[in-house]
């Protein structure tokens, strides 16, 4: 098994851990990140941990132990949520009257796009000094594709990518996730799977097994009316996809039973493309009323 230590960066290839099983035998850190194929992978999906909400932490520390949400008015919508106030059920794009009544303590700030802007080309510049290819996804978040840069740093993309988020913690004061995968669509959902702080592997051997129980909205592009669609043909979990040919999903859903087909096999041949285009534009709407 090989293994990294997020905080010392040493590796401890084929070494058993401390007696616990948990920390790094050359420094103590519990911050551990184990897989079998964790020296080879090289597309990363780099994602900034609650990004509004930590830019204004970072700026006001007496927010810092405080459940903090980023929004408009009591008819807004939140923008984002700490960790603190995620616990007490509030998150992106819940209506403030709801997120005010979920945690009645919270501090409400008002978002500053300018701000966030400019900390979230920050952030993009230091990923940019490891690799040029670099996909920004949103303001918080992109593909890294790290493939031969192993001369250049003197290590595996997985050792890149913890030297870059410890970077930006220290010179930023802002936390990232990391999803490492052998292809975007891997890379992307490996991110989500420890955050905060996270490293999540998933590689080419085990993402049959790892996608076969996952629901299919975990899917690029099902959204809830295709989710339901889907539902109601049988189709509820990836493995549900794995029963038909390529064809008949396409027949059934058009351009998208393609992309069903690849995914549920952990198939993804999209390039990091570094000048990709915007992908959507977010709005808030007010209404006169409550929902």
């Amino acid at each position: 098994m090989q293994a990294l230590c997020r905080d010392c960066f040493q590796w401890q290839e084929d070494a058993p851990l401390s007696d616990d099983g948990r920390r790094c035998q050359a420094c103590g850190s519990p911050r551990i990140i184990a897989h079998d194929e964790l020296r080879s992978l090289s597309i990363a999906h780099l994602d900034c941990d609650a990004f509004y909400a930590s830019v204004e932490k970072r700026d006001d520390p007496s927010l810092a132990d405080k459940p903090v949400i980023v929004g408009g008015g009591r008819r807004g919508v939140v923008s984002a949520a700490c960790y603190i106030a995620r616990i007490h059920g509030v998150h992106s794009a819940m209506p403030m009257f709801k997120a005010r009544a979920a945690c009645p303590h919270a501090v409400v700030v008002r978002p500053n796009m300018a701000k966030y802007t400019e900390v979230g080309r920050q952030v993009r510049d230091l990923m940019r000094s490891v690799t040029p290819l670099v996909e920004p996804l949103s303001i918080d978040e992109a593909f890294l594709d790290l493939t031969g840069t192993e001369r250049l740093h003197k290590g595996p993309p997985a050792e890149t990518v913890s030297r870059l988020v410890a970077r930006v913690e220290s010179e930023l004061s802002i936390t990232i996730s990391i999803g490492l995968a052998p292809n975007k669509f891997l890379a992307k959902i490996a991110s989500d799977l420890d955050k905060p702080r996270g490293f999540g592997v998933v590689g080419a051997k085990d993402a049959m097994t790892f996608l076969a129980d996952k629901p299919v909205s975990i899917i690029w592009g099902v959204g809830a009316r295709l989710r339901d669609t889907l539902g109601r043909d049988g189709i509820h979990r990836v493995a549900d996809l794995r029963g038909f040919q390529e064809a008949e999903l396409i027949r059934r859903y058009g351009g998208m039973g393609g992309r069903l087909f690849r995914f549920a096999f952990g198939r993804d041949d999209r390039r990091v493309e570094p000048e990709a285009p915007t992908k959507s534009v977010s709005c808030e709407t007010t209404f006169n009323t409550d929902l």
